[in-house]
């Protein structure tokens, strides 16, 4: 099913991130092959949406928030982000709340490369807010999480203890490498500490399908 059109509110923070993947590289002067973005969603008891890719990809049956490839049809990295939610978790994005890094003193943006070591990347992940659809389901959810089982095999939603321990109740939940672990727990952090910027900004997103499957491993974990 392909995306919704969307209008995606974002604080004016995170303006550097309304251009497209292209521009930015070329704006920022930098090399990579190519962006990445990766999303952040927490419920209303502040656990964080986590899925586990398929047992046929790379680092198979790992956990890690839905993410991918900036694609060039897509209007801007936040665009790009709200695409990637719905391809990989059927949620649809309202909101993008604030970019996250590895840790506090750290710039946000995570360098890795594919499988082979051809091709370097740069991943930002943000703190999404989502259109709620009820409890269909009767799991107390108010969010229905849909996966396509070609790229993953499952979802969880994890409170920062849990993903710390890599366990939710009986099921252990190996994130794919420090990297997506440090991305996730400072976003937990940020919650606690950062306030939400009040004004508020609206990039309009199309309903472009994207392309990418990324094959990765960090460069440093």
């Amino acid at each position: 099913m392909p995306p919704p059109a969307f209008d995606l509110a974002y604080p004016p923070s995170l303006e550097p991130y309304n251009t497209p993947a292209r521009a930015w590289l070329a704006a920022n002067a930098k090399s990579w092959d190519g962006l990445a973005t990766g999303a952040l969603v927490f419920d209303r008891r502040g656990r964080v949406l986590l899925v586990q890719r398929a047992a046929h990809d790379s680092m198979p049956l790992r956990w890690e928030t839905p993410g991918g490839g900036a694609d060039d049809d897509d209007a801007s990295l936040l665009a790009a982000c709200a695409r990637e939610l719905w391809e990989e978790a059927g949620l649809e994005a309202v909101e993008v709340v604030r970019v996250v890094s590895e840790g506090a003193a750290r710039e946000p943006g995570s360098v890795f490369t594919n499988r082979t070591g051809t091709a370097v990347y740069c991943r930002f992940a943000f703190e999404v807010r989502v259109r709620e659809t009820g409890d269909r389901d009767g799991d107390g959810d108010e969010m229905e999480v849909r996966i396509d089982p070609d790229e993953h095999a499952d979802y969880v939603w994890a409170s920062e203890e849990e993903v710390r321990r890599e366990r939710v109740g009986d099921k252990e939940i190996p994130i794919t490498n420090g990297q997506m672990a440090r991305l996730i727990l400072d976003g937990f952090r940020r919650r606690r500490e950062e306030p939400v910027e009040g004004e508020r900004k609206v990039v309009q997103g199309g309903n472009t399908v994207g392309r990418h499957r990324w094959e990765y491993q960090d460069i440093q974990d």
